[in-house]
């Protein structure tokens, strides 16, 4: 199979990236090649037929690389199947439930409505409060946010296990 896969991602400590590249690792098993890069990372999109993008969440915005890249490649993005994702909802339970109905950043939604993206997945993410800056350390104090790593990987391999199997009907 020649089919590329790129899946891009904005990650501020790491959590992101982990997600993106168990993502790939799936495409991988399923026998799709793929290329999980950081999304300021990527040039060109015309080697790749389909495009998995995420990004980590920080106060219901993406990280501006993913929100950059998203933006930029929008007529790329439309040409091709594109699935989007974030990760950032801390804690037990369901993610949305968690971010008080948040899904997806309303500064991309206009974006994402023209790509048409074939799915968009909220995750769970991960806080690690040894790589946080003193400022940031004192802002989760402050709002009594749940620390620990939430990543549900049933979840996002499930979601990624999808992908797959739509893209191997697709592009077989």
């Amino acid at each position: 199979m020649d089919a590329q896969i790129l899946v891009a991602y904005g990650t501020k400590y790491g959590a992101t990236a982990e997600i993106a590249d168990k993502i790939g690792e799936v495409l991988r098993e399923a026998g799709l090649p793929d290329d999980v890069l950081p999304a300021d990372k990527v040039g060109d999109l015309t080697p790749y037929q389909a495009v998995v993008l995420g990004s980590a969440v920080y106060m219901g915005k993406w990280c501006d690389e993913a929100a950059s890249f998203l933006e930029d490649n929008e007529k790329a993005l439309a040409e091709r199947p594109v699935w989007l994702f974030s990760s950032g909802a801390l804690g037990e339970g369901d993610p949305v439930e968690l971010m008080q109905g948040w899904r997806f950043p309303e500064a991309q939604q206009e974006v994402a409505d023209r790509i048409q993206p074939r799915d968009i997945a909220f995750f769970h993410g991960a806080l690690d409060t040894n790589k946080l800056s003193l400022p940031e350390k004192l802002i989760l104090k402050g709002v009594k946010a749940p620390v620990g790593d939430f990543r549900d990987w049933e979840t996002i391999t499930t979601w990624a296990t999808a992908i797959a199997e739509q893209l191997k009907k697709e592009i077989a």
